[in-house]
């Protein structure tokens, strides 16, 4: 055996062994075919940040940050704006169980959405949905409508039942069971 395999075999027992007994965060790394190449590597605890900035309402942030960075504002004229709430109103009388919401059911965008579709399938409850991520014209139109300021939001006969918070509540009273019972697929 010589001295360059006698030294990788050495390293390979070493860092089995701090592999058993060290610390999560600490690993150890030898380098494949090189002599003994041992190197603790430590992952920091702690982060400090010496100049993060907590302030919401900085006016000059925005023009200091990349235009891919910065908000988007897309105004709807009036008479768009109109359009918009007559198609959501026609949404919620036209389908009985209707849920605005980040992403699809089958893909949620954003965990409160997800907690609601999951609900839905929990109660047995066939619904239809709205993407708002795909029409921000429908996502702030739809918050106008309820004057409700979340997505998602559930609607049962047209009528604006509540968004995530209220619909986990009522699951959990039973309102929401009786409130959909006679939505509920025949299984």
């Amino acid at each position: 055996m010589n001295m360059t395999t006698a030294m990788t075999t050495l390293g390979r027992r070493l860092v089995a062994r701090a592999g058993r007994r060290g610390s999560p965060r600490t690993m150890f790394a030898a380098g494949a075919g090189q002599h003994i190449a041992l190197a603790p590597v430590v992952a920091p605890s702690r982060l400090w940040f010496s100049s993060a900035r907590s302030s919401s309402n900085d006016d000059d942030d925005d023009d200091n940050s990349h235009s891919d960075f910065q908000p988007q504002y897309h105004a709807a004229k009036s008479n768009d704006k109109d359009e918009v709430l007559a198609m959501i109103e026609k949404h919620v009388k036209t389908y009985p169980v209707m849920l605005y919401m980040k992403g699809t059911p089958s893909a949620p965008q954003c965990g409160f959405s997800m907690q609601v579709v999951r609900i839905l399938h929990a109660q047995g409850v066939s619904f239809d949905s709205v993407n708002v991520l795909d029409h921000p014209e429908i996502r702030d139109g739809v918050k106008e409508f309820s004057q409700w300021p979340t997505i998602p939001q559930l609607y049962v006969n047209g009528e604006f039942v509540g968004g995530c918070d209220i619909i986990t509540d009522m699951n959990k009273s039973g309102e929401l069971a009786e409130l959909l019972a006679t939505f509920k697929q025949e299984t």
